[in-house]
């Protein structure tokens, strides 16, 4: 490929970068606290969420912001069954084998958070692009919540 070529896909490459790191930034965060199932009352030790958590969770799996109805309703407690000893020893099991997973998920949320970081810094960075870059920007955030609260 020619220069010229090459100068435009690099400026694509940041137009779009930029339009979608507030986004990426998002989803890099409420899919790392969801590797923990953090954002439910059934995660890290049983306790209700806090608030900001369940509501990454719910745009992050519904695509949609929890309605202060459902937030409101109490939880119905669900009888559960004898436990089976076999089964509960699978289940502990499992949990142990996927923990090394949810580590690394937790480590690559940091890592796409951090990387989307530091692509902004370099594209703000440079005075001939930084007047678009900062409008994608504007308009990569505003765009979402406009769809999101629509």
């Amino acid at each position: 490929m020619n220069a010229q070529t090459m100068r435009r896909i690099r400026q694509l490459h940041l137009y779009i970068g930029v339009f979608f790191l507030p986004a990426i930034l998002f989803f890099a965060i409420s899919g790392g606290l969801q590797a923990f199932r953090l954002q439910q009352a059934s995660g890290w030790d049983g306790a209700p969420p806090p608030a900001w958590m369940a509501w990454m969770g719910s745009v992050h799996i519904d695509q949609t912001v929890p309605h202060a109805e459902q937030s409101k309703q109490p939880a119905v407690a669900k009888a559960k069954a004898p436990a089976d000893p076999v089964k509960e020893a699978e289940r502990a099991a499992r949990k142990r084998a996927a923990l090394p997973m949810k580590i690394f998920i937790a480590v690559l949320a940091a890592a796409l958070a951090l990387s989307a970081l530091l692509g902004a810094a370099i594209a703000l960075n440079s005075r001939a692009t930084r007047r678009t870059a900062v409008l994608m920007l504007v308009a990569g955030t505003a765009v979402p919540l406009v769809l999101l609260l629509a």
